[in-house]
C-alpha cells in the first residue's frame, strides 16, 4: 500500500485534473490505486490543513474541490452587530484562510454599506437585522450595481428564513445560512468561494452532475431493499413564471428550491442524495422516510414562501377567503414530486444501453439520458452555463 506522501499526490492529481470530486469517487480512486481507506482520509485532512483543497457536503454528497494558489490579499468583511457573532466569525474565518486574506469587522449597516463602495472586499458575510441600514437593503444596493455586483455575499442571519432567504436571493445574495450557523460550513464555504480553482463557484450549479447522479441511479437499481426510493421534484408552472417575469426571476425560483433541498437533507441526516437535472427539476434518492420527510417539509416551506414571491412581482392580494383577485391571471408555482418505480427505470436504462450498445457497466449517462431515465424530457426550462461561469436560462418549446 502506498505511504500518506504518495497518496497526497495522486490524490493531489485527480483533484486537479477535474477541479471537484466525491468523496466517493475518491474511495473508488483509492482502491484501484493501493491506496488504503485510513490512508486516503489522512490524506484529505493533511491537504485540508494545508488550503490546497476545500470540502464541502452538499445535496448529502461529500465534495472535494482545488483551490487556486493565493498571489494576493482577499479583503472579507464581516457585518454583525452582535460582537461575539462578528468575533466567533473572524476568528473561524481567520484560522482557516490564513494571513493571504484580511478580515475587517463592522458592527453597523450605514458604516458597511460606505465601506464596501470605499474599499470594495472579495467577500462580505452580512446579518440582516443591523442598526442603520438593514442587510437586505444593502445586498439590493451593491448586487444591483454593475461596479460591485461581483462582490460574493453570504447572508448569516436569524430572521425567519420564510420571505427573507427569497428576498436575499433575489437581491443577488449568493447563499443564505440560518442560525444558528455551523461554523465549519461557513468556513468552507467562504473559502470555496475565494479559492476555488477554474470556474466561479455557485450553490446551484454545483450540486451533483450528471456523473454523480449516474451512481445514484445505478446504485437504486442494485438496492435490494425496498425502502430506498428515487424521484422528481419539479417546479410545475416556472416556464410560464420566467416568460411573464423574466429570466432572472426563474433562476431565482430555482436557487431558492435548490436550498430548501440542500437544508432539508442535511436537516434529515442519514441517506439522501439530491441532485439538479439543468432544468426545473431536481433529482431525490435515499431511504423512503428520509426521502419523504425532505419531500414534505420543501413542498411546506416552498407553499409559504409563494405569497412572497407573487408579492415581490407586484401582485396585492386581497384576503376574501377564497383564492385572490389575480389568481386566474398569475403563472400558477407549485412544487410536485414523482416517484420513479425501480421497473420503469430498468427499462429506461435498457433503451439507453441499446441505443448505445454498451454493457452493464455503462459508467456514467449524460443529461439527455438521465432525463430519459428519469422521465424528464420535454424540459420547459433549460439551464446553461457561459464560459466565465454566469448561469443562463432558457424557455423551451413547451413553456
Amino acid at each position: 500500500m502506498k505511504s500518506i506522501e504518495d497518496a497526497e499526490s495522486d490524490v493531489m492529481a485527480l483533484i486537479n485534473e477535474k477541479q471537484q470530486v466525491t468523496y466517493e469517487e475518491l474511495k473508488d480512486f483509492s482502491s484501484s490505486s493501493e491506496i488504503a481507506a485510513a490512508t486516503l482520509d489522512d490524506a484529505l485532512r493533511e491537504l485540508e490543513k494545508a488550503n490546497a483543497i476545500a470540502s464541502r457536503s452538499s445535496g448529502g454528497i461529500l465534495t472535494y474541490y482545488m483551490l487556486q494558489e493565493e498571489h494576493q490579499l482577499k479583503r472579507i468583511f464581516v457585518v454583525e452587530d452582535d460582537k461575539n457573532i462578528n468575533k466567533l466569525i473572524k476568528l473561524s474565518l481567520g484560522k482557516a484562510l490564513g494571513a493571504e486574506h484580511e478580515i475587517t469587522q463592522i458592527y453597523d449597516g450605514t458604516e458597511a454599506l460606505k465601506r464596501i463602495r470605499g474599499e470594495r472586499p472579495d467577500l462580505v458575510v452580512l446579518d440582516l437585522m443591523l442598526p442603520g441600514i438593514d442587510g437586505l437593503d444593502i445586498c439590493q444596493s451593491i448586487k444591483k450595481d454593475p461596479n460591485y455586483s461581483d462582490v460574493t455575499i453570504i447572508i448569516v442571519s436569524a430572521l425567519d428564513a420564510t420571505s427573507n432567504r427569497f428576498k436575499g436571493i433575489k437581491y443577488g445574495a449568493d447563499y443564505y445560512i440560518r442560525k444558528p450557523f455551523d461554523p465549519d460550513e461557513l468556513r468552507n464555504l467562504v473559502t470555496i468561494f475565494l479559492k476555488k480553482k477554474g470556474k466561479k463557484f455557485d450553490p446551484l450549479i454545483d450540486l451533483p452532475n450528471e456523473e454523480r447522479i449516474s451512481g445514484s441511479v445505478e446504485k437504486a437499481l442494485k438496492e435490494s431493499s425496498a425502502d430506498y426510493e428515487m424521484g422528481r421534484i419539479r417546479v410545475d408552472g416556472l416556464a410560464g413564471f420566467a416568460g411573464k417575469f423574466g429570466n432572472e426571476s426563474g433562476i431565482t425560483i430555482l436557487r431558492l428550491v435548490s436550498q430548501l433541498l440542500q437544508d432539508n437533507v442535511k436537516d434529515a441526516g442519514g441517506n439522501a442524495f439530491v441532485g439538479f437535472l439543468n432544468g426545473d427539476d431536481f433529482v431525490i434518492a435515499g431511504d423512503k422516510r428520509n426521502v419523504d420527510t425532505i419531500v414534505e417539509s420543501i413542498t411546506s416551506e416552498f407553499g409559504a414562501v409563494v405569497p412572497f414571491i407573487y408579492q415581490s412581482e407586484g401582485y396585492k392580494p386581497i384576503e376574501l377567503g377564497i383564492d385572490d383577485i389575480y389568481g386566474v391571471q398569475r403563472p400558477m408555482l407549485t412544487l410536485t414530486y414523482s416517484e420513479i418505480e425501480k421497473a420503469t427505470l430498468m427499462e429506461r436504462r435498457a433503451e439507453v444501453l441499446r441505443r448505445k450498445k454498451g454493457d452493464d457497466d455503462i459508467g456514467s449517462y449524460t443529461y439527455d439520458e438521465l432525463r430519459h431515465m428519469l422521465g424528464s424530457e420535454g424540459l420547459d426550462i433549460t439551464i446553461t452555463r457561459d464560459p466565465s461561469g454566469g448561469v443562463k436560462l432558457q424557455v423551451g418549446k413547451n413553456g
